[in-house]
């Protein structure tokens, strides 16, 4: 007969016996918790003032009950689980008796611990109401590593909703094997290109910061990648003995390969293949630190795993349609994993949509406001991050490595003249840089190409510099990044080498501090570009309003007279309109 366990001392048997009656209780395979067991906790939890957890079961069954004392409930480790690394298969759905639906540290702890499908809580209030939900899912981090998602508030009635249960589906169902370059020993690498030289060593430097110890490369000429194995069967095979000879166990492409043409190369050279678009995934997935650089590289990993799926799809549908064939089994397989990674990207799609919802609350806020933003574009690696360090005194991290910067950094600067700007860094650009990544990194990219000035930053020490520079060129376009000044730079002049730099670029050392009054001086005089100069009366009645347009202009003159001041100052379009609209008798000057 199932049992209570817990704090059940000073319980009645009449209690005791309603709070067994939760075993006879259910959810439907695809509710997280039904409406009648939320109503038998909240009812049960205001009498005994007392958290009361519920165990469920991947098939809906209450498999265990447990009481706390008035704020805490002990969680078992009640697993199910077949391996290590998946879910236990069990949730957990707890009442907290002071009305707070928030979970705490130590419930997503035991979430981690315990390797739960999901926690839920629930706040209760005195009279039994349910005053809301949170809950947070284990999914497959960067490392195949379970770990907790982001909190998720849920409306009560939504707790019925499949799409929780989808979710967790779809967590436990993934692959969750190690993907990283750098689990274990460092995977020794050889590279293949078509391109060129350059994309090459560029190819290598990629390659180096996702933790590959590179041991040989090849660059085959060839006008378009080989459908068959990119870089045809006869190049393909002498590949392979290369392969062997320098002991690599991993093959990388410098080129993105569909699916077939992958799996094709990999049958060919007997280790394991992988593409430019996957390596570049990869080294995000290492960096990425906020929850929302992790969500989109998640959804930019999914969305190229799902395009993958189609290309295995157009082959399994060539196989024979005769007895004996395996015709039912992969597709059947194929379909469930398709499925899988469409409601992963979907849960994950409205979980980013969230979070673009509150930082574009944040932009505009920003944009309202009287400080301009410049934004540092441009190729990755050429000092965009040790620039804002220099010139903001901030401490954003820097590594002489391809995309040591993922998220955006905004950093406020202000000059001695007064002037203030918003100084905002974010990831380097790249040639060949996956479209998928773009998609899942658009909203990112717009909060810095919507600045009100563009610093093209490019790397002097780079032989390939104009090439690089190029490259942002084509970025900016698509990205619809053409009307904003723009101020080109050309950084770590201190150890430039020959090349073609721009007449009107500024030479400039993040390093040494080299050109930064410059640079600083060109940003400055293009934010003054968009002031008027205004001649305003304020009178002695209204004179606190000469420190409102002190703050958001520069005065230039005052000349005080019987009844007030006259006031000229520059301002932008934006302040002019505010201050306009606080006082506009300020703007009409008195009569001689």
């Amino acid at each position: 007969m199932p049992e209570l366990t817990g704090n059940l001392a000073g319980l009645r048997d009449s209690v005791k016996e309603r709070l067994k009656s939760l075993y006879d209780l259910s959810a439907e395979p695809d509710e997280l918790v039904s409406e009648e067991i939320t109503s038998l906790l909240s009812e049960l939890t205001a009498l005994i003032r007392r958290e009361i957890a519920v165990y469920l079961s991947r098939a809906g069954e209450v498999v265990k009950v447990a009481v706390g004392s008035g704020d805490s409930v002990a969680l078992e480790d009640f697993s199910l689980r077949r391996s290590d690394r998946r879910l236990s298969r069990i949730r957990c759905v707890h009442t907290h008796p002071n009305g707070d639906p928030v979970l705490s540290d130590v419930d997503v702890s035991a979430l981690e611990a315990l390797r739960l499908d999901a926690m839920c809580a629930l706040g209760v209030d005195a009279q039994g109401r349910i005053t809301g939900a949170t809950a947070c899912f284990l999914s497959p981090g960067d490392t195949g590593t379970l770990s907790a998602g982001p909190m998720v508030e849920i409306p009560p009635r939504e707790l019925g909703n499949p799409r929780w249960m989808d979710a967790i589906l779809s967590n436990d169902l993934m692959d969750v094997a190690p993907d990283t370059l750098t689990q274990g020993a460092a995977q020794k690498a050889y590279l293949v290109s078509i391109d060129s030289l350059q994309s090459l060593q560029e190819l290598q430097a990629l390659a180096e910061s996702a933790g590959a110890e590179v041991v040989g490369q090849t660059l085959q000429a060839k006008a378009r990648p080989d459908p068959g194995t990119y870089v045809g069967s006869g190049k393909a095979a002498e590949l392979a003995l290369q392969i062997q000879a320098a002991g690599a166990n991993l093959l990388i492409a410098d080129d993105e390969l569909g699916g077939l043409t992958r799996k094709r190369l990999e049958d060919v050279v007997g280790v394991e293949t992988i593409d430019r678009t996957m390596l570049i995934l990869d080294i995000f997935a290492q960096r990425a630190v906020s929850s929302e650089g992790k969500l989109q590289v998640a959804l930019a990993q999914l969305n190229y795993r799902a395009a993958r799926l189609v290309g295995l799809r157009e082959s399994l549908s060539r196989q024979g349609g005769g007895i004996g064939t395996r015709r039912g089994p992969g597709e059947s397989k194929l379909e469930l994993d398709r499925r899988l990674i469409r409601r992963r990207i979907q849960f994950l799609q409205e979980e980013l949509r969230e979070l673009e919802t509150r930082r574009e609350t944040r932009r505009k806020s920003r944009a309202s406001g009287d400080t301009p933003q410049v934004a540092l574009v441009g190729y990755t690696n050429t000092g965009k991050s040790t620039l804002l360090n220099r010139l903001s005194g901030a401490d954003v991290y820097v590594k002489d490595q391809l995309f040591a910067t993922l998220d955006t950094v905004s950093r406020k600067i202000t000059l001695r003249e007064g002037d203030e700007f918003l100084l905002t860094d974010s990831v380097g650009f790249i040639s060949k840089l996956p479209t998928d990544l773009v998609a899942a990194f658009r909203s990112t990219l717009d909060e810095a190409l919507g600045a009100d000035i563009l610093c093209v930053v490019s790397d002097a020490s780079n032989p390939q510099a104009a090439a690089q520079r190029q490259v942002v060129d084509d970025v900016l376009r698509d990205l619809g990044a053409t009307g904003q000044p723009r101020i080109e730079v050309y950084n770590k002049w201190d150890a430039a080498v020959p090349g073609d730099v721009p007449p009107e670029a500024i030479r400039v050392s993040a390093l040494t501090g080299e050109g930064l009054d410059e640079l600083l001086g060109a940003i400055t005089r293009i934010l003054r570009e968009r002031e008027k100069t205004y001649e305003l009366f304020v009178p002695f009645s209204r004179y606190q309003f000469l420190s409102e347009l002190r703050r958001q202009g520069r005065v230039t003159a005052e000349e005080h007279g019987a009844e007030g001041t006259k006031v000229t100052v520059r301002l932008d379009a934006a302040s002019a309109g505010r201050l306009q609209a606080i006082n506009p008798e300020a703007f009409r000057m008195p009569r001689a």
